[in-house]
């Protein structure tokens, strides 16, 4: 499918791009373009990968550009196949103090990037959303849902032949820039006690090379407006601490409960109810086809659905619970813990 094919990674030097360029740079791939604004990143990036593929970089091109501003990134889309985009806010404190700053990147930005993979022709795009999306409370989540309802209601005005547009949605990706985890690592490094907001509240885990696959099972499989979710195991914040202990802490470490912080919820969801009404379980991904109900919603008014009130959203709290010593061996994948 992406032999001798472009591939454009919006928001590329961040945890998502760099393991998705490392997934398919060594590749038959034909080239791979990194578009992101911060010029820093992208050197350290250049950099690293001349060490590390010295045969396969020559692939790898640079593209300065802020998905804010359509000008600016336009020229990157030009010849390209497939587009992944990971460009965002995602930070929860930093969106719930400048919100409009995460819809400007968020919403408005993706929808800038859907008018340049239209304009030039590209075959598919991925948009990266979150579990946070699902019955949104803080203004990241709120921002990635709406962005999921724009690349929805994009999609539906496409014809036969244009780009494909899909959306993918992950829990928390382990290790990933925000995720808890290297901050528990350093505390520990530097002494201090675990700070953990509440032990019992749950998290998806996943790893960025699972969080790889389900792109490119969205790329291989996605239907215009296609939504996927890969199922994942959960774990408590307690049991991650105290599986962080156990492989990089001491008799000593300890861990302390701060509270939960503003706008966290004890739980994520992934598959809302009114998502799995119309869910297809593919194994290890669920599939929610896009709503392709029109403005003449009028005939839709008069019968409701009795499968909502049976269904059961798919949550952290309904997963598989991982225990201490498979959520220590989840970790040991990670490339801090080998």
């Amino acid at each position: 499918m992406f032999k001798n094919k472009t591939l454009l990674i919006t928001g590329g030097t961040g945890s998502f791009g760099n393991a998705v360029a490392r997934r398919f740079l060594t590749s038959d791939i034909g080239e791979i373009r990194i578009l992101s604004r911060d010029e820093k990143k992208q050197d350290d990036m250049r950099h690293d990968y001349q060490q590390r593929y010295p045969e396969h970089v020559q692939k790898l091109k640079f593209y300065i550009g802020d998905v804010r501003d359509y000008r600016s990134i336009e020229y990157a889309f030009k010849g390209v196949d497939y587009v992944f985009h990971a460009a965002a806010l995602k930070q929860v404190p930093s969106c719930e103090f400048y919100p409009l700053e995460a819809v400007k990147t968020n919403v408005l930005g993706s929808d800038n990037v859907i008018d340049a993979c239209v304009k030039h022709g590209v075959k598919k795009a991925i948009f990266l959303s979150t579990d946070k999306a699902a019955y949104p409370i803080n203004a990241m989540g709120m921002t990635k849902a709406l962005m999921e309802k724009n690349v929805i209601a994009r999609s539906r005005q496409l014809n036969e032949g244009d780009t494909v547009l899909c959306l993918t949605r992950y829990g928390n990706v382990m290790a990933s820039r925000g995720s808890v985890i290297p901050l528990f690592v350093e505390q520990l490094e530097n002494g201090q006690p675990l700070t953990v907001t509440n032990p019992e509240m749950t998290r998806f885990m996943m790893t960025l090379d699972e969080a790889v696959e389900l792109v490119l099972f969205a790329f291989e499989h996605g239907n215009q407006g296609d939504l996927f979710v890969q199922k994942a195991p959960a774990a408590t914040i307690g049991t991650l601490a105290e599986a962080i202990i156990a492989l990089r802490g001491n008799e000593d470490s300890k861990i302390v409960n701060i509270g939960t912080r503003h706008g966290e919820k004890l739980y994520e969801v992934l598959v809302t109810k009114e998502d799995m009404v119309k869910a297809e379980d593919l194994g290890d991904y669920y599939r929610i086809p896009a709503d392709n109900r029109d403005l003449n919603y009028d005939r839709y008014i008069n019968k409701g659905s009795v499968t909502l009130q049976e269904a059961e959203e798919y949550n952290s709290h309904n997963t598989r619970r991982l225990d201490v010593e498979e959520m220590k061996e989840l970790l040991t994948k990670l490339e801090m813990f080998q």
